[in-house]
């Protein structure tokens, strides 16, 4: 998923694709650039949701998943539209985008961080504690 000039995350397909299909299709929405998604000119909405052609679209399998033929795919397609994303999934996407940290599930958060050797989620603020911090009684051995 790309935002911004330089930002991108992995993301696992089939928990969060559609869901960052519709954040990015919304952006320009949400920026009050356009009154709706199939409005803004660089939007493959047009062609995911209102059967137009783009040269440079190609649906996703899960997409296509969505139905078997194509009027159905296309009105699953604006009926997924019809909900808000919720606050919370907002704050993810977007946290997860401004760290360049993978969107998916814990476990899928896991097997990426052991193939790229480094943590793949936003961690809590500060430096992790170290064992020689803490005294006997829990206090900072200062």
């Amino acid at each position: 998923m790309f935002e911004g000039r330089f930002r991108s995350s992995l993301i696992e397909a089939d928990a969060y694709l559609l869901a960052c299909q519709r954040y990015i299709e919304l952006n320009p929405v949400r920026a009050s650039m356009v009154p709706a998604p199939g409005a803004y000119p660089w939007s493959s909405y047009r062609a995911n949701a209102l059967g137009g052609t783009d040269p440079v679209v190609t649906p996703h399998a899960l997409y296509r998943e969505l139905a078997g033929s194509d009027e159905t795919r296309l009105a699953a397609y604006r009926r997924m539209f019809e909900d808000v994303l919720s606050a919370e999934l907002l704050r993810r996407l977007r946290d997860c985008t401004n760290g360049g940290f993978v969107i998916g599930s814990p476990r899928f958060e896991r097997q990426v961080a052991a193939m790229v050797g480094r943590r793949t989620w936003k961690g809590s603020p500060g430096r992790p504690r170290k064992e020689s911090d803490v005294g006997e009684q829990g206090t900072l051995g200062l």
